[in-house]
């Protein structure tokens, strides 16, 4: 046993602010940060690189790290011969990408932990995921792995390093762009027939399990709905933010949600709550309420506002990334209940009101992970909603148990602040300030952009990606301007505060510059000045996220019709064909993209207010249209207040637009084409709901 792997060692990760490669600082694994200095030392000394990418949060990176990376017989084999390196893939998702990329093309299937053994010069030659220390039931233990590379390293080097050079050479190519012709209404009703393929009936959701909120997917339904008039496809959004709300996906006494059902029935959660999940989420109960109506949509999206403010907002304004499933070793300790403990707390009526509304059963239902067997805990779900005359019943039950639960030791939080989740809140926020009239959503939301333009936006309006105990130097992704771009386009419409547009415009410009590809078109997703990895890809599926050129392309659209800045329309055309073909081919993977090509086809509405801000007349008439489901629109004020409005300092498009006859007054174009002005409420909405195709 090597002298040095003792309690007190310290690698090279004690240095770094990312919680998730802190977390490792005390292994006795020799680990390095991504960078010049490791790769330099494994040229030198001829060894492979063992790279693992993971996240702070991640539930199987941990059991990985507490079976292999804090056993000493372990580190000793990888520090005899590898050079290892941790890389958390929220701080580098430029790097998690390409070699989830490989690690996918290699096996065909991925995850985290992601474990990749590449040659000194980044060429990949084996991947996996997750290893236990002992090979076990058919999986090869990181012992016998270890060893068995070593062995392919000393004798078969050359068959070794052929293969990293294939993988590279697919790698490099695998993005390659076939521009094709610009969609039509067929790609959607494409799009449309596979979700309904998937659709789990009697459950919700989509597929079997596990089973993921997706919320793009059904807010491309809720528009397809619109467009179609399709009563299916309205149905399949309200069974699963139905069927998602009433599980154990949704945290009942905390609020928000978990970030996916390890079953079919979005019962047994994997209990790691995100950031972009709350914002995704709320976005898509925010539409529902929008589309139908029914308050249950509006007051889940208002819970999850509600926990997003309560326990992931720091006090600078910016907000957190994530909280862990785990809680004293164990996933989910924090979040499930026995029956003994229920009666403990609550009152005997308590108890048979919770036991009868929640599921609860002294056996349990949340399972022994290893055995399968039943644990006597459990996870608080609902078969159906209560009736309304409960609900106060139940509320003083939940807080009981909410203060209760503050007693437990908490799971980890990752406080590291990213641009790109932050403007996905920032959007849902703003939104939901919009729709429900809540000023203080609307307030957090500029806080949040405030703590992002003072902490992550250089001079030269760059932004960065991540803040943790002061600024970062990692430069900002394709993801950091497009979501931030959206969230500053959504703030502008809830508040008509130009300094918003303004901004949204000016970061923009800086996106175009940073990240376009001027040969072919589309954004890259690192920008000019980034590190040069192996690849420099174009991300284009929308994953648990929404990828970076699919809310760039709705962001043109958008900021062209509202600014009448026709270059910006030009590019989301180019986008459109660039990935035409690709996206074609398999429509539900872009479902996210799909969102901007519905807005492109139209009919698209511009909806210019002209009016005094602060006039009842004003008021009333924006308040009015906001209550119609209305997704394809741009939503202007010119504020008649001022002599020379700043509205017309950024577009063109709203100089001829005036208050008649004194009162507020609406003007509705439709695919550019514009209706006769009116300050008749009715009338307005009446123009809002024509033309669907």
């Amino acid at each position: 046993m090597t002298s040095r792997l003792t309690k007190h060692f310290r690698n090279h990760l004690s240095g770094e602010k990312s919680p998730y490669l802190l977390q490792h600082a005390e292994n006795p694994v020799d680990w390095y940060p991504w960078g010049e200095k490791a790769f330099k030392k494994a040229k030198q000394e001829n060894k492979p690189i063992f790279l693992s990418i993971g996240y702070s949060t991640c539930h199987w990176c941990h059991v990985m790290a507490h079976e292999s990376f804090e056993n000493e017989q372990v580190a000793e084999l990888m520090n005899n011969f590898f050079i290892s390196i941790k890389v958390d893939r929220e701080e580098r998702p430029d790097i998690d990408q390409i070699y989830m990329t490989a690690c996918q093309m290699m096996t065909g299937s991925g995850g985290w932990p992601l474990t990749i053994i590449m040659t000194p010069d980044k060429k990949p030659f084996f991947a996996g995921t997750y290893f236990p220390k002992e090979t076990r039931f058919g999986r090869i233990g990181l012992i016998d792995l270890i060893k068995r590379i070593k062995e392919l390293w000393n004798n078969q080097r050359e068959e070794l390093l052929n293969s990293a050079d294939q993988i590279t050479f697919s790698l490099q190519n695998i993005d390659q762009e076939s521009p094709g012709e610009k969609f039509t209404n067929n790609v959607l009703k494409k799009a449309y027939r596979q979700l309904s393929i998937q659709f789990d009936e009697v459950n919700g959701g989509f597929g079997s399990r596990p089973k993921f909120p997706t919320p793009h997917n059904l807010i491309f339904l809720l528009r397809y709905w619109k467009r179609t008039e399709d009563e299916k496809a309205l149905e399949m959004v309200e069974k699963t933010l139905q069927s998602m709300r009433k599980g154990g996906i949704y945290d009942h006494i905390g609020f928000g949600f978990h970030r996916y059902s390890t079953d079919s029935i979005w019962l047994v959660p994997h209990f790691e709550k995100m950031l972009y999940d709350q914002a995704l989420i709320a976005m898509a109960y925010t539409e529902a309420y929008q589309a139908t109506k029914k308050e249950i949509y509006k007051k889940t999206a208002e819970e999850i506002f509600s926990y997003v403010l309560r326990d992931m907002t720091s006090s600078e304004g910016g907000f957190y990334s994530a909280e862990d499933a785990d809680s004293e070793g164990e996933e989910g300790k924090f979040y499930v209940w026995t029956k003994d403990e229920l009666e403990r707390i609550l009152e005997d009526k308590e108890v048979d009101l919770v036991v009868k509304t929640f599921n609860i059963g002294q056996n349990g239902n949340y399972l022994e992970e290893s055995t399968g067997k039943k644990t006597g805990k459990n996870i608080f779900h609902l078969t159906i909603f209560p009736e309304m005359e409960i609900h106060d019943q139940i509320e003083i039950i939940r807080i009981k148990l909410f203060n209760e639960r503050k007693k437990r030791i908490f799971p980890h939080k990752d406080d590291k602040i990213l641009t790109d989740w932050n403007g996905l809140m920032i959007a849902a926020l703003a939104r939901g300030a919009l729709v429900f009239n809540k000023k203080e959503y609307l307030k957090a939301a500029e806080n949040a952009v405030k703590f992002i333009l003072s902490n992550l936006l250089e001079s030269n309006k760059k932004l960065l990606h991540r803040y943790k105990d002061g600024a970062s130097e990692i430069q900002g992704y394709l993801t950091d301007y497009a979501f931030f771009i959206w969230g500053l386009i959504e703030m502008y419409e809830a508040s008509f505060d130009i300094f918003y547009l303004k901004t949204a415009i000016e970061i923009n410009k800086a996106q175009i510059e940073d990240f376009w590809d001027k040969k072919i078109g589309g954004f890259y997703f690192t920008s000019n000045e980034s590190e040069e990895l192996l690849t420099r890809q174009k991300e284009i599926y929308d994953g648990a996220i929404p990828s970076g050129n699919s809310i760039a392309m709705l962001n043109l659209l958008r900021l062209s019709y509202i600014t009448g800045d026709h270059e910006l329309e030009i590019k989301a055309e180019i986008l459109n064909r660039v990935f035409s073909e690709k996206i074609k081919a398999n429509p539900l993977a872009y479902t996210q993209f799909l969102i901007a090509i519905d807005f492109a086809i139209g009919p698209t509405y511009s909806l210019v207010i002209s009016g005094d801000s602060e006039a009842e007349d004003t008021k009333n008439l924006i308040q009015s249209i906001l209550n119609e489901y209305v997704p394809n629109k741009v939503f202007i004020l010119r504020n008649m207040e001022k002599d020379n409005p700043d509205i017309d300092k950024y577009s063109n498009f709203v100089e001829f637009f005036y208050k008649l006859e004194g009162k507020a007054t609406a003007y509705v174009c439709i695919n550019k084409t514009c209706k006769p002005p009116t300050h008749d409420t009715n009338k307005a909405i009446e123009y809002l709901k024509s033309n669907w195709m």
